[in-house]
This record gives structure tokens, sequence and C-alpha cells, in this order.
């Protein structure tokens, strides 16, 4: 599922789309990322973010090249703020209900 919301960055002539799907989050949780350290381990877990956003569209640049654009760009700060809104978006997709309309939609009950 691809998300109405992204971040674009040119660098060196190239253009590079970063987002966050269900698969690209699922991609960073099986590699050990939990948005959870980011304020107690910043140092790993912020380039790791900024890493992660390509995964859904830049998924073979090298994390070299990665490092060096992260480097690179002003205004980190605001960019993280970005990118940690970018995160949130698959799993609050996740577990929103769907629309109430659709009448192939599943439904449940618990007998308790």
């Amino acid at each position: 599922i691809r998300m109405s919301k992204y971040v674009d960055i040119s660098y060196k002539g190239e253009k590079y789309r970063l987002e966050f799907t269900r698969r690209s989050v699922q991609i960073m949780e099986q590699n050990g990322f939990k948005i959870s350290e980011l304020y107690e381990k910043p140092i790993s877990t912020l380039p790791e973010l900024f890493r992660g956003a390509f995964y859904a569209n830049h998924r073979f640049v090298k994390d070299e090249l990665i490092d060096e654009i992260f480097d690179s760009l002003p205004q980190k700060g605001e960019l993280l703020g970005k990118l940690i809104e970018l995160y949130q978006m698959p799993i609050r997709a996740l577990i929103d209900d769907p629309d109430e309309e659709n009448e192939g939609n599943a439904s449940w009950e618990a007998n308790w």
C-alpha cells in the first residue's frame, strides 16, 4: 500500500522519493529497527530511519551513498520529524477501520 505523503530529495542530479510502506516498515523491524529507541539511541536510530525511508522506492541504493546524502542535508531535525510522521502512516493504516460503506468488509464479534 502506497501512502500519500512522501519526501523528495535531490542529490547530485538524482532524485529520490522517500516514503514508508507496510513492507518497508516490516523489513526495518525484521532488521532490528525499533522506533521506540529513537531517544535512547539517536546516533544509530536516526540514520537507520533515514536509510529505511529508501526501502520503498530505492531499496538497492548503497548505505554509503545514503549516509553521504544524509550528511549533506540541511535542516536534519525538521526532516527527521517528517520521517517519523511518514514511518507512522503505514502503522496507522494497518489499524484504521475500513470504509463502513463497503458491503464486502469482514466483521467480527466476541461471545463474552
